[in-house]
């Protein structure tokens, strides 16, 4: 009879479980409540920053300026300037407050990191302090970091049109200071991957030489990540429903299942954030470093791989990319022949092209060069979603890739 009891305190337990999940899952469909998933701007952690006072969050005396950016459509940004480590360090201790002619010389000078962060948060939050004094210091480059509208002390309400003009607004700041674009080197970070993505494909566009894009722990779209993402790392978004799966002779099994899938494709229709990078990357003409943490638990290392492999899908031959019909008993044998042949060339290809090197206890590198433009994907095997930055080897890779002289 306990047993039986128990049975029945679980069987309820995980009904209500099951009812809270869909009500969070409908719930999101919401645009308020979506854009606030997305962006969690909200969570304007650390509560109360006084953005004037970045010594207080852990940056050096005097080596970062608190500034104030407007957009194109006169929307008003807060944004951290901080000098290179190798400048900081010629001036005299402790340095007055950062003037224009030092911003202008330091930029002049050494090579400028543009950071787009991810969702959550401000430019002041701790571990993205540790990632300016990394690029700062390991790169030897100055390092602009905004917080995009509604985000920190910027105006406005976030939006995907909106955090491009955002991005836009900074690279002209940049400019406008003195930076030579082909000493900007653009790095995002999960969200910030998305906007990182847009302003180089419109500096692409307009024939803008700069130095090049990094996107740390990226997603492929909005659409695709609903699927993998896990909140905080420990919360399934669509997984459980897309986790059915097929019970042979069991048709309502099956049928329970397609009903689901159908579900999944009907609710992306009402999600209002595109953010498609896969869409668009192929468009950016510098050259591209994509990496993710093996353990990445919020955003799935196959993003990456989804985004490396467009990428090298360019320069494959098109006549390799045939697809197994939906009946493969359908093919003669001759067509199987000509099948194989053709995945047979496709490898050849990928092998011919690709390059892949295994670093000892760090992770592994694959790499392909198109005239001057590189893309490189780097694979760690440690550092998760946030502090996959923070790894020295990440920096060294950088470093590498884009010619970074220290």
């Amino acid at each position: 009879m306990s047993n039986v009891g128990f049975v029945r305190r679980a069987s309820k337990f995980f009904a209500v479980l099951g009812g809270i999940y869909v009500a969070i899952v409908l719930l999101l469909a919401v645009p308020f409540l979506q854009s606030h998933a997305v962006y969690m701007n909200a969570v304007k952690l650390p509560w109360n920053a006084n953005y004037n006072t970045p010594e207080k969050y852990g940056m050096a005396p005097g080596k970062t300026s608190n500034i104030a950016i407007t957009t194109a459509d006169n929307v008003t940004l807060g944004a951290w300037f901080v000098l290179s480590d190798t400048y900081y360090h010629t001036l005299a201790f402790p340095p007055p407050p950062i003037s224009d002619s030092h911003i202008s010389k330091a930029l002049d000078s050494y090579p400028t990191v543009l950071f787009f962060h991810g969702n959550g948060a401000t430019r002041a939050l701790s571990l993205r302090v540790h990632y300016y004094s990394a690029f700062s210091s390991r790169l030897h480059a100055n390092v602009l970091a905004i917080d995009y509208r509604g985000f920190g002390d910027s105006e406005g309400t976030p939006s995907e049109k909106g955090l491009a003009n955002d991005a836009r607004a900074a690279w002209d700041w940049l400019i406008s200071q003195g930076a030579k674009p082909e000493n900007v080197l653009i790095i995002g970070h999960s969200l910030g991957t998305a906007v990182a993505t847009k302003l180089a494909v419109d500096l692409s566009e307009s024939n803008v030489n700069y130095k090049g894009v990094v996107l740390m722990s990226p997603f492929s779209s909005i659409r695709s990540l609903v699927d993998t993402y896990y909140i905080l790392g420990l919360f399934p978004v669509m997984m459980p429903l897309t986790m059915i799966p097929h019970v042979p002779g069991k048709p309502w099994f099956s049928l329970h299942k397609h009903i689901v899938c159908v579900f999944v494709d009907l609710y992306k229709n009402f999600l209002i954030h595109d953010f498609d990078t896969l869409s668009v990357v192929h468009k950016i003409k510098a050259s591209i470093l994509i990496l993710h943490a093996d353990n990445d638990w919020d955003i799935s290392f196959t993003h990456s791989e989804d985004l490396f492999n467009s990428l090298l899908e360019t320069h494959l031959l098109p006549s390799a990319i045939d697809r197994l019909p939906l009946n493969p008993a359908s093919w003669s044998q001759e067509e199987w022949h000509d099948y194989q042949a053709k995945q047979k060339l496709r490898h050849d290809l990928r092998q011919e092209l690709v390059a892949h090197t295994q670093i000892p206890n760090f992770g592994s590198v694959d790499e392909f060069s198109v005239l001057e433009q590189k893309v490189v994907f780097l694979k760690t095997f440690a550092g998760g979603h946030d502090r996959v930055a923070m790894l020295e080897g990440v920096h060294d890779v950088i470093r590498n890739v884009f010619s970074i002289s220290t």
